[in-house]
Parts: C-alpha cells; structure tokens; sequence
C-alpha cells in the first residue's frame, strides 16, 4: 500500500507542477529606485524579449514601496520580482522557496567600480567636510527595506561611529527611493544622504551633479548587485525559460542594459545575498 501511496502522491504533484505551467501571462515587479514611469519605459525591451521567448503576455506590474514588491512576490502576485539584496533577504524568510537566478553586471562608474559589487554611499553637501561636522545634522534614508538606502548603514555606520544611526542626525527621514534623496540633497532639504554608488553614478553620467557636487564621507564594505528572483509557485519549465531568455543572446538587451548602466546579465544564487541575513535578523531582533 505504501508503494501504491506513494505513486498516486507523485502522480498528484507532477500534475500540479503541469498545471502550473499552463499560465498564460507573466507578471514581474520591480523595486522603485527610480520613478516608476521612467522603470517600466526602460524595461520593456526585456520585457519583448521574454515575450518573444515565451510565447505569452509579460508586464511590469506598478509597484510603490520596496515592501510591496517583497509583499507580491511572497504571495505569488507576482512571478519574478527584481529585489534589493536586503528585500531579498527579507522575502527569502518569509517563503524560502524564493530563488535568485540573475543579476546585472554593472559599468565602471565613478562611484563604482565595474562587475557585480556596489556599495552603499553618504554623501554630504560640500560644506560638510568631515563625519564631526555633520553631527546633528539633517540625514536621509531612502526605504526601509532598500540595503544601501537603510539596512547596511542602520549596521555599518552606526557601528563605525558607535551610536544608532538615529542618534547621530539630529533627524531622519526616509524619502521613499534614492533618487529622491538625491534630490532632497541637492535642494539642501538634507545635509547628507545614504544612496546607492550606482544611483550617483546614475545622477553624475546625467549630468545632474558633478564629481565634487557632493563629499563622499562613508562607504560601506562591498554588496552583491540586486537580483532577480523567481516567485515560489513558478514552475520548474518556466523558470527554465526565463533564465535562457535573459542570460543567453543578450545583444538583442543592448538598450534595457544601457538604459540600466549595465553591461550584462550574470547568473546568481542564494549564496551571493546569504551573508545579509544575520544583518536583517538583527535589525529584526532590535
């Protein structure tokens, strides 16, 4: 009878993971580092490409915080979702079935050196000088989710100056991406900024600052760029499609990977983003 059980279980999920397959459209959610009007324009060549591979609808469906992308990938409202390290982290405790299969490989910036590495930046304005001088001083975060906007310098900043990050400004205030806290710097609204070095590249390849626009007074130690991750439900023959369609022939991604100042898509997994966890866990436990 055990043998006989144990056919008929197999039988059931081999005709779930089938029937899972038959979807017919594909949804992916992004975080919005940047406006999400400007995102969704840029993304839609990948967004042809997998059409064209797949044979199926693909769209970017909107999305307003780092936590409502989590929140939609974590439930299966969505099928891929394109995460910061720490969202990543965050959404892998609540459902490890979630699964990183591509990042981009940056340019060489300014701010960051080309490959699969980026780093957490505070910025200052010019005349600040010096982490004594911006003491008290007015701070910026970007979301509580993003890893280089809040998680890494909520833990390797405050521990570099030996007090809560809260503590150290005289007020904080998280304005929702990092462009905005860009922004808000260069509208003096801020004294200083916690921003990704590949959103200030962004910002400096524009022409919206210069190199001496702003004091650089902080870099966090090096983090693996954002991934893609595949929802939990995504069945295997799927997935196996989304990989090749975006990490094989890429020539055909050249305007979505230079409207990204990347120059490519590598693979990853969960090993590349395990070293966050401790540091999400702790935030956690506070």
């Amino acid at each position: 009878m055990s043998v006989l059980a144990g056919l008929t279980l197999a039988l059931i999920l081999t005709g779930t993971a089938h029937a899972q397959c038959t979807q017919h459209s594909l949804r992916i959610a992004v975080i919005p580092k940047k406006n999400m009007g400007t995102l969704m324009q840029e993304y839609q060549p990948l967004l042809e490409r997998l059409r064209s591979v797949l044979g199926m609808p693909a769209e970017i469906v909107p999305a307003s915080s780092y936590e409502s992308v989590v929140d939609a990938i974590v439930s299966g409202g969505v099928d891929v979702a394109w995460l910061g390290p720490a969202s990543y982290a965050l959404a892998y405790q609540r459902d490890p079935r979630i699964e990183p299969f591509a990042s981009l490989t940056i340019n060489n910036g300014y701010f960051t050196p080309a490959g699969h590495h980026y780093q957490a930046l505070l910025l200052a304005r010019s005349d600040m000088p010096d982490l004594a001088a911006l003491r008290g001083k007015r701070g910026a975060l970007s979301d509580p989710a993003s890893t280089s906007g809040s998680v890494v310098p909520n833990a390797e900043f405050s521990a570099q100056v030996g007090m809560p990050l809260a503590q150290f400004f005289g007020s904080v205030v998280y304005t929702g991406s990092h462009d905005k806290s860009l922004d808000a710097l260069l509208e003096e609204r801020v004294d200083a900024a916690f921003v990704a070095s590949v959103r200030a590249d962004a910002y400096l390849n524009s022409g919206r600052i210069g190199r001496k626009t702003f004091n650089v007074l902080w870099r966090s130690e090096r983090i693996y760029y954002d991934p893609y991750v595949f929802s939990g439900s995504l069945c295997p023959e799927l997935k196996a499609r989304i990989r090749s369609a975006m990490l094989e022939n890429q020539d055909g991604l050249a305007a979505f990977l230079a409207s990204q100042d990347a120059s490519g898509i590598a693979p990853v997994s969960h090993a590349e983003y395990a070293p966050l966890l401790p540091m999400i866990q702790n935030r956690q436990g506070h």
